[in-house]
């Protein structure tokens, strides 16, 4: 049987490692107090995961998984000593910043709440919007009041600040 149908060549194949989220080239690392938290939160179960990867017998199986492994702590790490702290009390009040939960109304008269965040921290599902968004975009210097044109996958949409705050700094 020839070995290109045998199951001996899967472990010579790289290892899949979901790439970080993008931040574009000579853009600072902005992080929330939050967004610190879980990045040393995710470095701490990447300290704990690699004690289980020594229990793997396969060698070629431990050599993927340890490479896909060191592939994560070195992204991780790169964030981590990229990371450029933005406290919640140290922006204005009156202003959508970075941190900022603003709260907009649609033409329609529906309201929607964003937290602008860190790309690592964005989650859209959650309302927490990376900084370097268009949304996150059209809102920063905004204030109360203010409006942007925001393109959506429907068209454009213009939104209306109708509230700013910022979170205590406890992550």
């Amino acid at each position: 049987m020839s070995k290109a149908f045998t199951s001996e060549e899967a472990p010579d194949e790289p290892a899949l490692v979901v790439p970080r989220a993008p931040l574009p080239a000579g853009v600072a690392n902005f992080v929330t107090p939050r967004g610190l938290e879980l990045l040393r939160q995710e470095q701490r179960l990447r300290e704990l995961e690699r004690s289980r990867l020594d229990a793997i017998a396969e060698p070629a199986e431990k050599a993927r998984a340890l490479a896909a492994w060191s592939e994560r702590v070195r992204a991780l790490e790169e964030r981590l000593q990229s990371a450029v702290l933005v406290e919640p009390q140290g922006q204005p009040r009156d202003e959508v910043r970075f941190g900022a939960s603003v709260r907009v109304r649609a033409e329609g008269g529906s309201e929607r709440r964003y937290q602008i965040v860190g790309v690592d921290e964005a989650d859209p599902e959650q309302g927490r919007v990376a900084f370097t968004s268009p949304l996150a975009r059209a809102l920063l210097g905004l204030k109360l009041g203010d409006s942007a044109l925001v393109r959506t996958p429907r068209g454009e949409d213009e939104l209306e600040v109708v509230a700013n705050e910022y979170e205590a700094t406890s992550a």
